[in-house]
């Protein structure tokens, strides 16, 4: 039995280890689990170039090339989380690497690694082998990687490579930097609480896993999902599985933000609904009135055309109406007044039709009804009629619409649209002018009256134009001084060697605009013929006609007045005759006028006097000078013998208010007898003369003083 060997026969091991560590042929290296070198051999001396003080101490990245630094720090978290495993306490197995010399070559090199535990805390070994040796057809792969490593970090998509085992192999910058990872939590090689935090910016983590779930358990799937952040961003995730020889070793994870595309898109698909809402706004606009909201013009008349082109059995009516005296709502109670009474004929209508039939308004105060397939139009006309009689309040005051409303029919004269609306619109001026506030249907003779009255006006514009308007003068004869004191100028119309009636033709010259061209044509012919006439004796008149049409001119009397002074004649000699509706036109622009002309000496006289509403009892209150009884009360004279107060109470009348009167239509000696005895102060009509143009004057003068003479030598004998 040997002896134990003695104290001093003990050695140190230390020597003994690292003349091993030193004597080994491959490159080894103690890297702390900071990353810092601790211990080199000899060999990993001569492998990169530098001393054993130069290593220790330094971190090992600098003897790495670039693009392999950050393995060895997940490939030392993964070593410790298998330590005490089978697999974690051999080691890793060897994988390939690139080294960096210190002159700055590079070279291939394989390296295997294990757990190292001592009181200092674990290390990992990592021993390096050089594999310059091997075929050179692996040459490629450090320029490779390279490139790999540059195109990952170029790329704006964050990119993420987990391996089979469930743990992250690689990632790049732009993934950390979408996440918005903490260095520091990248730094623990903790890869479920860098899990835990890329779940807690979700919207739906849930979702999340079970998709990573569902594709671990399908390795080979593909997959493009959309996550949804708490805070409004959203990525595209797109994952495929990594293979190496067809074999799947891990899945590859690219995720990109497309929250500008997003909300672009997002702002392109409003941007979409507002344009479709406003084409659909624009649409209604252009077939709706906006005030009413009834359809307008363009969806009437299409909807016309369509009903006319539909089945030849069905009816269709055309009711077109406006509102009677319309403007003096707007210039009484102002256009908001009469907006709101055009709101309510609008519901009015539309509660005498049914819902197939169409209620337009085509513009002011005309409205339009369409019907189709209706049993009984004139029934629906009636019922509008009456429904719009009905009084309404408004801006405090009780108005009663009133209309005037035409009807046609389809038949087989009429089935264009434009024709059917034109039979409407004949029918419907034609209740106009048989007293308004009713509906009339159409009759082809409205039509043939329509084409002579606009023959008529185009004919009279003509007229105008060419100088064809020619003065009669009619005498007034004064019993007292038994002698012609005025004339009455009247207007006269040859046309194609036929004289056209004044009660025709002024009528079409006030509707058409003319009245105010002729009436001073008919002033400056007047002063100007009967000028020798008038120049002769101061108590000699002339007596003009002035239409309400002429009196709203602006600047009517001034013109009077001018064209008097031009011709040379006394404003004092010039007698406006007019009828009372002047006097109830509710511009007060029409009395003024009246007034400015009084004032310069000009007379007035009432027309027509007895025909009015309320001559008789407005008499005092109107600003005239003389009036004129209509010959109505005058034919009532036949014998002279009649008792006829009447007549003496209209003279006394207008004697008691300090006025003339002249008697019209005298055409019997008796008739002129009957006047005078009643003290009428003139006398006009066929007993006297017919109207005569300038050159029948004289005979015009002869004739009423026969009549005179014949008139004295009557009442002589009685």
């Amino acid at each position: 039995m040997d002896a134990p060997l003695r104290p001093e026969q003990h050695e140190d091991p230390r020597p003994h280890y690292q003349a091993i560590f030193d004597a080994l042929p491959d490159a080894v290296l103690v890297i702390a689990e900071d990353g810092v070198i601790s211990l080199a051999n000899t060999a990993a001396e001569n492998m990169f170039g530098y001393t054993r003080q130069e290593l220790v101490g330094q971190n090992h990245r600098f003897i790495l090339a670039e693009g392999f630094r950050d393995g060895f720090e997940r490939l030392f978290a993964s070593l410790r989380r298998g330590h005490g495993t089978a697999d974690g306490a051999a080691g890793h197995h060897p994988f390939e690497t690139y080294g960096l010399r210190r002159d700055g070559t590079e070279f291939q090199g394989e390296v295997a690694c294990s757990l190292l535990g001592s009181e200092q805390g674990a290390s990992m070994t990592v021993a390096v082998r050089t594999t310059a040796h091997r075929k050179e057809a692996d040459a490629g792969l450090r320029e490779a990687m390279s490139l790999l490593s540059a195109t990952l970090e170029s790329t704006a998509d964050g990119i993420l490579v987990v391996g089979s085992d469930g743990q992250i192999a690689g990632l790049n910058d732009q993934f950390v930097s979408m996440w918005g990872i903490p260095r520091e939590l990248l730094a623990t090689h903790d890869d479920e609480a860098v899990m835990g935090f890329v779940l807690g910016q979700l919207s739906d983590p849930a979702t999340f896993l079970d998709k990573v779930h569902e594709l671990y358990t399908h390795p080979t799937a593909e997959s493009h999902d959309v996550l949804e952040f708490i805070d409004g961003r959203t990525f595209e995730r797109y994952s495929r599985p990594q293979k190496v020889d067809h074999q799947v070793v891990g899945r590859v994870w690219s995720f990109r933000d497309v929250t500008p595309r997003r909300k672009a898109q997002e702002q392109a698909r409003q941007a979409l609904s507002d344009l479709a809402a406003q084409a659909a706004q624009l649409k209604a606009m252009a077939f709706q009135d906006p005030l009413t909201g009834l359809a307008n013009r363009k969806l009437f008349h299409d909807q016309l055309t369509e009903a006319l082109h539909g089945e030849c059995s069905a009816a269709v009516d055309v009711l077109l109406l406006d509102l009677d005296d319309f403007k003096e709502v707007n210039d009484i109670l102002g256009h908001h007044a009469g907006d709101q009474m055009l709101i309510e004929v609008a519901r009015r209508l539309r509660s005498c039709v049914g819902s197939e039939d169409t209620v337009a308004r085509l513009g002011g105060d005309e409205f339009v009804v369409l019907l189709t397939g209706s049993q009984d139009a004139e029934s629906v006309a009636a019922c509008i009629v009456e429904s719009l009689n009905v009084p309404v309040w408004i801006e405090g005051a009780m108005l009663r619409p009133s209309l005037s409303l035409g009807l046609a029919s389809m038949s087989q004269d009429a089935v264009v649209a434009s024709e059917l609306l034109r039979h409407a619109d004949v029918a419907m001026y034609a209740a106009k002018a048989a007293g308004k506030n009713r509906y009339m249907r159409f009759e082809p003779e409205m039509m043939t009256a329509l084409v002579q009255r606009t023959d008529m006006e185009a004919g009279l514009r003509l007229a105008v134009d060419n100088g064809e308007l020619t003065v009669n003068f009619q005498p007034i004869v004064s019993p007292l001084l038994e002698s012609v004191t005025q004339f009455e100028a009247l207007a006269r119309w040859d046309r194609d060697g036929e004289r056209i009636p004044p009660s025709l033709f002024i009528p079409a010259a006030e509707r058409s605009g003319l009245m105010s061209a002729i009436g001073t044509h008919m002033l400056q012919e007047s002063f100007t013929q009967l000028r020798p006439w008038l120049a002769g004796d101061p108590r000699h008149s002339l007596a003009v006609n002035v239409s309400g049409t002429q009196l709203k001119e602006r600047d009517f009397a001034d013109g009077v007045l001018c064209l008097a002074e031009s011709c040379g004649m006394d404003a004092r000699q010039l007698v406006l005759e007019v009828t009372e509706s002047v006097f109830f036109d509710p511009d007060e622009h029409v009395i003024e006028q009246l007034g400015c002309l009084r004032r310069a000496g000009v007379r007035v006289a009432l027309d027509d006097f007895g025909t009015g509403y309320s001559s008789l009892g407005r008499l005092q209150d109107l600003p005239v000078d003389a009036v004129k009884i209509d010959r109505s009360f005058v034919s009532m004279i036949r014998t002279g013998a009649e008792k006829l107060p009447i007549l003496s109470s209209m003279i006394n009348m207008a004697h008691s208010l300090g006025l003339t009167v002249t008697a019209e239509g005298v055409e019997t000696a008796a008739q002129a007898a009957y006047l005078t005895d009643l003290r009428c102060d003139s006398m006009q009509g066929y007993l006297f003369s017919h109207p005569e143009p300038e050159t029948g004057l004289e005979l015009a003068i002869l004739r009423s003083a026969d009549a005179i003479d014949a008139l004295e030598e009557l009442r002589l004998k009685r």
